[in-house]
């Protein structure tokens, strides 16, 4: 199999467990599962065109990653199968159902474990003499996961990939940040201060303005709001989410017509109602997941901490970590 990566270019896959994988039907699944959420109305908030990314692409992503920087075959499985777990609209779950968090956005992960034991994938790891539990400890994989504010495959896939699709860097700063990435010790490490801040910068400029921002605490409100409702109503059953948004957002417009309720807040999830931020008067109160990284990069005296050469990363740190509180008022 050949890939063309938007990030990584051409990339050839030969091994038959990563190729069995990729075709399974749960991955393939991910093709109709939105990164970011709801893009038709993500988009409403900004003037450059925002590219669209799956759960598929990302997760394809942090697999070429891995392999490129060499990771044990395992965490190269373990990467792209880190998001199968994904339901429809991303993290917008995390808006719908009291295993989420609105503040940390952990639905995904909460159910990840019981999600691949009750697809396909144990019997294709079984096949190839993977046994599943190696692959459920994501503790096992440092280079694929780790807590904010650390670097890890996944945060530095998806932050590069939304910078290149979201015109927030040239494909040339993005090779300037790979070129300059190495893995020492099991951790990713920068080769110098400059890249490493390059990096940290652009982590930070992509959550004030994407992650974390209002057009995120809009989004999530809304899709959950509208999921919620027709969960209530019967329109759709908790399953329905573990399809593909085409199929949920096709039962959602044939009850449209007959629930008044359902059109209004579709209208708000379309972006056809008008919405603003004011503590001072709101109909809900909406937390955003805030993100911020904490580069490693190495120095003449050995390696080291952005925080720890640049004093004030470290009062950025301090404020980033906080999750987004958020007052929307709705039109109607």
């Amino acid at each position: 199999m050949i890939l063309r990566d938007r990030i990584y270019g051409k990339v050839k896959i030969e091994h038959p467990l990563i190729l069995e994988l990729i075709n399974s039907p749960s991955f393939q699944r991910l093709k109709g599962i939105d990164q970011v959420g709801y893009l038709p109305l993500y988009q409403k908030f900004y003037s450059q065109k925002l590219k669209k990314i799956t759960r598929f692409e990302h997760s394809l992503g942090v697999f070429i990653l891995l392999k490129k920087f060499h990771a044990p075959l395992k965490e190269q499985i373990a990467g792209i199968l880190h998001d199968i777990s994904h339901g429809v609209f991303s993290h917008a779950l995390d808006y719908v159902f009291k295993e989420g968090s609105e503040k940390n956005h952990t639905f995904q992960d909460n159910i990840f474990g019981d999600f691949i034991k009750n697809s396909e994938i144990p019997s294709i790891l079984s096949r190839h003499g993977i046994k599943l539990d190696s692959i459920l400890n994501k503790h096992n994989f440092p280079l694929l996961e780790k807590e904010l504010p650390e670097l890890c495959a996944d945060r530095i896939d998806y932050s590069l990939r939304n910078a290149i699709c979201y015109r927030e860097a040239t494909k040339k700063e993005v090779e300037y940040i790979l070129k300059n990435l190495t893995v020492e010790n099991n951790l990713w490490v920068f080769k110098n201060f400059q890249s490493a801040q390059k990096y940290a910068k652009l982590f930070y400029r992509l959550n004030k303005i994407y992650y974390s921002g209002f057009s995120t605490a809009v989004m999530f409100r809304t899709v959950g709001d509208v999921l919620k409702h027709c969960l209530e109503k019967g329109y759709l059953k908790k399953e329905d989410l573990f399809l593909t948004e085409k199929i949920v957002l096709k039962k959602i417009k044939s009850k449209i017509k007959s629930d008044p309720k359902l059109k209004i807040l579709f209208q708000r999830m379309t972006g056809k109602i008008k919405v603003k931020n004011d503590p001072k008067n709101y109909d809900v109160i909406v937390y955003c997941k805030s993100r911020i990284v904490d580069p490693i990069f190495k120095d003449k005296n050995g390696i080291k901490k952005l925080s720890q050469a640049n004093k004030n990363w470290k009062k950025v740190l301090k404020k980033e970590k906080i999750p987004k509180k958020y007052f929307l008022k709705f039109e109607k």
